[in-house]
């Protein structure tokens, strides 16, 4: 049994370093619509909805927990204008399904912003949305945050998944970086970020729990701490997780002492802005990967006193 401690401390220390890093939570008003307004709402919605996981799983101490909340208020009074910076992206991008799928975690933490609402509204009735060309992983993705929103789903999540890889369990030997991490968020989607671990198809679960554990150790021999963390947070979404002790050792030994997990191998060097960008990311996967697997073996040791 992976030691609960260890891997509790990685999601506080992560938490701690995204608190004091808030200002990395940026956007660029200035930047041209053409070369990417919206691509700096990614890592607002991506913490809001670590965030929530946080909340559901109900497993991170009072810091913890204060500190999710405090930055959740931030960013959506600081970041996002109250959501008025997503009104504006939803305008210069009006069938861009980014504004939504960003604004659904924080509707679902009570926040609101009534015409994004209504942009979700009409853009699920368009058949522009249903013919959006995108990955077979991140329409199933659009396709859950639709039935969560309370929409009907364009196309139907089973139809969705049908066109994933993941889907197909395919040789397992020809997984690489890119697919990995369709891998990743096709189990996230099917699982509701871990709330729902019986959402995925015994054929896939017992695919991933075959195969799962030698992608966490090839991995773990490259370094590539971003990609494990989400590995891990698969591990912890399946019905009967292993919670690889001596892959949670590698992970949490990477971590620095102030919190951020770098990406691959080593801490990246330059200014505050730069490195955030890069290790933004793995440092919220080990929040998210922390706070399942503390929930997940908490429940284990439950199980085994009773």
């Amino acid at each position: 049994m992976t030691d609960t401690r260890l891997v509790h401390t990685v999601g506080v220390d992560a938490m701690e370093w995204l608190w004091a890093h808030r200002d990395g939570f940026r956007l660029e008003t200035d930047v041209d619509p053409e070369v990417g307004f919206l691509e700096r709402f990614k890592p607002v919605g991506e913490l809001a909805l670590v965030c929530k996981v946080l909340f559901r799983e109900g497993v991170a101490g009072s810091r913890q927990a204060e500190l999710a909340r405090r930055l959740l208020d931030h960013v959506w009074r600081d970041t996002l204008d109250g959501g008025a910076m997503l009104v504006r992206g939803q305008h210069t991008e009006p069938a861009s399904p980014i504004p939504f799928e960003v604004y659904l975690p924080f509707r679902e933490l009570g926040y609101s912003q009534p015409e994004i609402e209504r942009h979700a509204e009409l853009n699920a009735r368009l058949d522009g949305w249903f013919a959006l060309e995108t990955t077979p992983t991140r329409r199933l993705g659009l396709s859950a945050f639709q039935r969560r929103f309370g929409l009907t789903p364009r196309p139907p999540e089973a139809e969705a998944l049908r066109s994933t890889w993941l889907a197909r369990t395919p040789e397992p030997w020809t997984v690489e970086g890119h697919i990995a991490y369709d891998i990743t968020h096709c189990v996230f989607h099917l699982t509701d970020w871990g709330e729902n671990p019986g959402g995925l198809p015994p054929d896939i679960a017992e695919y991933l729990a075959t195969w799962l554990p030698a992608w966490i150790d090839d991995w773990l021999d490259l370094r590539r701490w971003d990609l494990l963390g989400e590995l891990l947070v698969v591990d912890a979404c399946l019905p009967r997780p292993t919670l690889d002790e001596t892959a949670w050792r590698a992970f949490a030994a990477a971590q620095q002492p102030d919190g951020a997990m770098p990406a691959i191998r080593d801490m990246p060097e330059g200014d505050e802005e730069a490195v955030f960008d890069v290790v933004y990311h793995s440092t919220l996967v080990a929040a998210f990967a922390s706070v399942l697997a503390t929930s997940r073996a908490l429940t284990e040791l439950a199980g085994a006193a009773t």
